[in-house]
């Protein structure tokens, strides 16, 4: 039953497009996701205040909401986010989606913040756009209650935090993340 749960909640996740909803204009979901933009960092300058001047020092970054259901063997995903490029100004309204293997079971509703340290790891992202990786992570959350291992990882001149939302999930997977240019929002 629990996994006919799950399958739902990524669809519909999917279906969305972001958090402004299935009708949404493309101002109405860049309100939404600069809204949840801004959320994420004051939760990350409130979990680890040295990524305030990090982030504010940094040519870019980028954050990004994303569902995750892993069943048995297989991992789903997908999500949206913004990257800011910081000495312009310029913001790239961008999508995600994520396939993986390995053992697992759960949904997650986690939160990604990108730092790049370079103009050229910036560019690279926007341009290419994946991510291939491990991951094996636990949560247990709902709103405040619960908890959940938190990531932070360093890579190709990018410091990677991860928050989740909410979710139960216990996985170890290898998968591969395509992030890629929102064409209707930019």
């Amino acid at each position: 039953m629990w996994i006919k749960t799950a399958l739902l909640t990524v669809l519909l996740f999917m279906l969305q497009g972001c958090a402004a909803g299935l009708n949404a204009t493309p101002a109405e979901q860049r309100t939404a996701i600069n809204e949840m933009r801004q959320q994420v960092l004051t939760e990350l300058y409130r979990e680890k205040t040295s990524a305030r001047p990090e982030v504010a020092s940094a040519p870019g970054y980028a954050v990004f909401s994303n569902a995750n259901v892993n069943l048995l063997l297989a991992s789903f995903g997908g999500g949206y986010g913004v990257v800011r490029n910081n000495r312009s100004g310029a913001d790239t309204y961008m999508r995600m989606g994520e396939v993986g293997v390995g053992l697992g079971a759960g949904v997650k509703d986690f939160r990604l913040v990108m730092v790049f340290h370079t103009e050229q790891a910036m560019n690279r992202f926007i341009e290419q756009g994946w991510a291939f990786g491990a991951q094996a992570d636990a949560a247990a959350k709902a709103g405040d209650k619960g908890a959940a291992v938190g990531a932070e990882a360093s890579v190709d001149e990018v410091t990677i935090y991860q928050f989740t939302e909410a979710g139960l999930a216990l996985q170890a997977t290898i998968k591969g993340t395509k992030f890629w240019v929102d064409r209707k929002l930019n």
